[in-house]
């Protein structure tokens, strides 16, 4: 038996090519090679999609076109420098504004900082540190201020304080660091100032000299026939520190004086970073009164 078809075996081989030939079309035709802009829009389909529809409400409706004022455009490099300017100085001052910190005490009151930059040539600081308390609103929130701060209920205070940092004076000092202090409250003041030096030791080693004076003054409050009078003590230290830069390491001792001492009061400690933002500290000293002062601390600070 013989199958006989219309076509004949002699057409196969050109079909099979037209199949092939169109395969190769179709892919071709949905493959957009790298790097190739992508198909042109026909022109008459750009201009159908941007030509405005007569539908669309006008938005010069109202408006005067022969009154407005084109010459607000008009602005040169010069002025834009100036908007630019103005801009930096505006930020500037929102970043040397009054500084605010607040942090809660365990007796219920809470400690204020206030503090803003004066000038940036000597980096010189006003600022006030002050502890808040709040009015107790219920009995036990009295007894629990009252247990927390001896029996007594705490009371708010404050201090006002200005601070400055000064180069020094060629090679005997670099930097000078003046403060005052003032606590009308406890009727007290203070007025130091600190010369310090620094001297690299070798790649990672330096050495910190300072020397600090102060003057504390006491005031007492005048009564009913005492007049009040003040007090002044004067107070010098002096301390050496070593840095170790890549253990983290810094070794110091020091000494003090003061005018109602009769010896110098010596003092040494060290202090080791752990890791970022992380050390501990120790140190050891001597007392008025002959005995030793010890102390180990850990501290966290973060600034940000």
């Amino acid at each position: 038996m013989e199958f006989a078809t219309g076509f004949g075996w002699t057409r196969l081989p050109m079909l099979a090519a037209a199949f092939i030939l169109g395969s190769v079309l179709t892919v071709s035709a949905q493959i957009i090679p790298p790097f190739s802009p992508g198909p042109a829009a026909a022109p008459d389909e750009a201009e159908t999609a941007e030509a405005p529809d007569v539908n669309d409400p006008d938005v010069l409706i109202g408006i005067d076109v022969d009154k407005l004022d084109w010459g607000q455009l008009a602005i040169d490099a010069g002025t834009l420098n100036d908007i630019v300017a103005a801009k930096k100085r505006a930020q500037a001052a929102a970043k040397d504004g009054l500084n605010w910190a607040t942090n809660a005490n365990g007796n219920g009151s809470s400690a204020v900082t206030v503090k803003q930059s004066v000038s940036s040539f000597w980096d010189a600081r006003i600022g006030a540190d002050m502890t808040v308390t709040s009015e107790p609103r219920t009995m036990s929130e009295l007894l629990a201020q009252k247990a927390t701060n001896g029996g007594n209920v705490p009371q708010s205070s404050g201090s006002a304080w200005a601070a400055a940092t000064a180069p020094g004076a060629g090679a005997i000092w670099d930097k000078t660091a003046v403060e005052a202090r003032v606590d009308p409250g406890a009727e007290q003041s203070k007025l130091g100032a600190s010369l310090t030096k620094s001297v690299p030791l070798s790649g990672d080693t330096s050495l910190t000299l300072q020397n600090g004076y102060s003057v504390n003054q006491q005031g007492t409050t005048a009564l009913p026939g005492v007049g009040g009078h003040v007090t002044r003590n004067y107070e010098t230290d002096q301390s050496a520190k070593v840095t170790l830069t890549d253990t983290g390491t810094s070794i110091t001792a020091g000494q003090s004086l003061s005018t109602t001492e009769d010896k110098w009061l010596r003092k040494i400690g060290a202090e080791q970073k752990l890791f970022d933002n992380v050390t501990v500290s120790g140190s050891v000293g001597e007392t008025s009164q002959g005995a030793i002062n010890k102390s180990l601390t850990a501290g966290f600070k973060k600034s940000w």
